[in-house]
């Protein structure tokens, strides 16, 4: 009998994970499971919160949808919530929602529904006032979005002025996607590129949507279909499939594949009927949404928790077939980050030939006890990236031995480590050619040695030529070797030696933000420059040594403490300075007006630029931080103040604007 306390554990454990996978599929737009992986988990946890009440816990994805917007665009509130689907994986579970919501609605007749497509892109919110579109949003956690209007309106079905008669207000929600076609030549062009290739077209339509530069999107053929509303103010409907003809007379896009089913059964052949069409279609959807088609019946039968009772999502089995892992090798991503990959004996899954599989990370590895020479399942993950789903332990040969991720970069050579709080590996060598194009970018940027005029273009260049092949390369440059590059004349070559030569000149705290280690930013540079003032005394530094420096913890020291140990990263720092670049130390300030006070900043200040108001801050001994606590001693607000503000009124901490944080440098 399993035990009180091992449910308690589960339950915790599935919540960390969920909240995690939540985290890569909705924030950073980078999966690592399946989601009919994830539809599992979530059924686990939601079976065992019915079951233990007692051991749910607040921040249960049962109890939310989607996650927390990113704080690089404005937040949006929805006026009502975006909600998301409970999923039926049979005919079975197709049925018992029917029999649910007969039994809810206390009768025995038929119930009509409307059966839509479900998408496989990124769920928006429209807002319309006046026949005008005003904001376009994402979901978010389904009660904040993020305000992406510039972007929406790039995407060119998406209608800026609404025709006929529609409400005065309204709020219309529905689906982002690209094109398998659009999707294909995108990545093609993102490997020629030699950027991180998208995982499907999901991912692909939600990076598009957010990127800050809506120049970018718009580069993007972006498709909208709308499937429901949020509040209206005017014209009411009185059902689903009305809805959709209505939104169309609007000329708001609605796909074609709808249909008005009298009763369950004819949801279940409308089921059938699509998943014939699917390898046809254009864009990729895994199922059918079923919802009850009157809006009144709707009303009476509500929501629970994250989903509403009268809606659910018929998935399509999710395509597998079985192979054997030839071998297991790894790859190295741009930002250092190593993945193991499955090189399969050829299969065919769905109309297309799988020759490998992406094994995640060691743990992974570890929990699907995955080795070279394994009959293996694999599913074709949003019909893109296949995966490995289970191992046939009975076909496993005797000499089999369990797979470990190497310690060192296959690429480089370089020490390859691992977080605590995380599950990939990094190599942390300073020149891996795997991470060098995203490292020099970072190295050159205006808070590292501020080269100025290196753009990301010239970057390449200078790697695809073999004229920079680690970061001290810069300082061997001539103006002839420039001048072999495209688009390169003498002027040019002349201000881009002087700009290297310049930035041999520069302070401690930029030189180390420049090297580019892990978990340091701009603000724990600093910290590092001030404490040991010289980049000599930062070498072979130790974990304990570190870890006494306030501001630093553990996961920072860790990360410094192998970067500097690492030979090959010391030899490159000789490199640099036999080059002649000169890091000047700077003491930490003592004695300012703020010495000691802790400022968090929010919303855009009138005048003052963010990064200007935290220089006038720090110059004067005081410490910017990122986030509200109970040791915050002032928040300053500018406009359009974000959730710091209201952490801020929470916890009582004084609220300041840009007059009163001027005077106060003043001593006023």
């Amino acid at each position: 009998m399993t035990s009180k306390h091992s449910v308690r554990e589960r339950i915790e454990k599935l919540v960390k994970d969920l909240n995690y996978h939540n985290y890569r599929y909705y924030i950073l737009d980078n999966p690592e499971i399946s989601d009919a992986e994830y539809d599992k988990m979530l059924r686990e946890l939601q079976k065992l919160e019915g079951e233990n009440p007692e051991f749910q816990l607040p921040d249960s994805p049962s109890q939310r949808v989607g996650a927390k917007p990113l704080d690089k665009f404005k937040k949006h509130k929805h006026k009502t919530l975006m909600l998301s689907l409970n999923n039926a994986m049979d005919d079975e579970e197709l049925l018992a929602f029917d029999e649910r919501v007969k039994k809810f609605l206390e009768t025995s007749k038929e119930v009509g529904y409307t059966a839509e497509l479900k998408f496989d892109g990124l769920a928006i919110e429209l807002v319309y006032e006046n026949r005008i579109l005003t904001v376009g949003s994402t979901r978010g956690d389904g009660e904040t979005g993020e305000d992406v209007t510039p972007n929406i309106k790039t995407v060119k079905n998406i209608p800026l002025h609404l025709s006929d008669k529609p409400p005065a207000y309204l709020e219309v929600r529905g689906e982002v996607v690209l094109t398998k076609r659009a999707f294909a030549k995108l990545n093609e062009e993102r490997e020629k590129g030699e950027e991180p290739l998208f995982a499907n077209p999901r991912n692909a339509a939600a990076g598009s949507v957010r990127q800050l530069d809506s120049k970018i999107t718009a580069k993007r053929p972006l498709h909208f279909f709308a499937y429901g509303i949020g509040e209206t103010k005017g014209e009411l409907f009185d059902s689903q499939y009305e809805l959709l003809k209505k939104l169309s007379r609007f000329g708001i896009p609605v796909n074609e594949h709808c249909a008005l089913c009298k009763n369950i059964d004819e949801v279940q052949r409308f089921f059938k009927k699509i998943g014939e069409k699917r390898e046809k279609l254009d864009y990729e959807i895994d199922g059918i949404v079923v919802k009850v088609n009157d809006f009144r019946l709707q009303d009476k039968l509500g929501t629970i928790s994250r989903s509403p009772r009268w809606a659910i999502a018929r998935k399509f089995a999710a395509q597998e077939a079985s192979t054997v892992i030839e071998d297991i090798i790894v790859q190295v991503g741009r930002t250092g980050a190593l993945t193991p990959v499955a090189k399969l004996k050829p299969v065919h899954v769905g109309g297309v030939t799988v020759k490998s599989a992406t094994l995640h990370n060691q743990d992974e590895i570890d929990r699907k006890d995955i080795r070279i020479g394994d009959t293996v399942f694999i599913r074709r993950a949003g019909d893109v990236i296949p995966e490995v789903i289970k191992i046939v332990e009975s076909k496993r040969h005797k000499n089999s031995r369990p797979y470990k991720m190497p310690k060192q970069c296959p690429e480089c050579g370089a020490e390859a480590l691992k977080d605590e709080e995380e599950v990939v590996s990094r190599c942390i060598g300073l020149s891996c050619p795997a991470k060098l194009k995203e490292g020099i970018r970072h190295f050159v940027s205006k808070g590292g040695m501020d080269i100025e005029g290196i753009g990301h273009k010239l970057v390449e260049q200078f790697v695809d030529e073999g004229l920079v092949k680690k970061f001290s390369d810069f300082y061997t440059l001539t103006e002839k070797d420039i001048l072999k590059l495209e688009r390169q004349g003498e002027k040019s070559a002349k201000n881009h030696i002087e700009a290297i030569e310049k930035s041999k000149h520069v302070s401690l705290d930029r030189f180390i933000y420049a090297l580019g280690i892990r978990h340091v930013g701009e603000h724990l540079s600093k910290v590092l420059a001030q404490e040991f003032g010289d980049i000599k005394k930062l070498e072979h530094v130790k974990e304990d040594i570190l870890i006494k420096i306030h501001e630093i913890g553990p996961e920072v020291a860790f990360a410094v403490s192998h970067f500097f140990n690492e030979p090959r990263n010391l030899q490159e720092i000789h490199n640099l300075l036999h080059a002649g670049v000169k890091s000047i130390g700077q003491k930490k300030k003592t004695g300012g007006r703020f010495e000691g006070k802790t400022f968090v900043l929010t919303g855009t200040l009138p005048r003052l630029q963010r990064g200007e108001a935290k220089r006038m801050i720090e110059a004067e001994g005081g410490h910017v931080a990122g986030s509200v606590s109970g040791n915050t001693d002032f928040v300053v607000a500018g406009s359009e103040p974000g959730s710091k503000f209201d952490k801020a009124k929470e916890l009582k901490v004084p609220i300041i604007d840009e007059e009163d944080l001027l005077r106060l440098l003043k001593g006023s």
